[in-house]
């Protein structure tokens, strides 16, 4: 699997014992398949995933940014040391 790029958010608030995770990642398989990879949920417990296949990697992005931006209106943040563009 080919990584194109991979944006990870946090979102933690002691007062709520919530200590969460949001990670999406566009990759293409070794088909030539673009996904839309999704990851969610507690730090430091297993995670839940969701592989959405897209029609090309211009797709998977726009919606990556749309999803992204919703989790950010819900008080997630970037994670810090977080790699852009990979």
């Amino acid at each position: 699997m080919e990584q194109d790029r991979s944006s990870h958010f946090v979102r933690c608030d002691v007062a709520r014992n919530m200590n969460r995770f949001y990670r999406l990642t566009v990759v293409q398989d070794l088909f030539g398949t673009t996904l839309l990879v999704r990851e969610w949920g507690r730090i430091g417990v297993s995670c839940r995933t969701r592989c959405e296949e897209k029609e090309s990697v211009a797709e998977a992005r726009r919606d990556a940014i749309r999803l992204a931006a919703g989790k950010m209106r819900r008080g997630y943040v970037p994670a810090a040391g977080q790699a852009r563009g990979r």
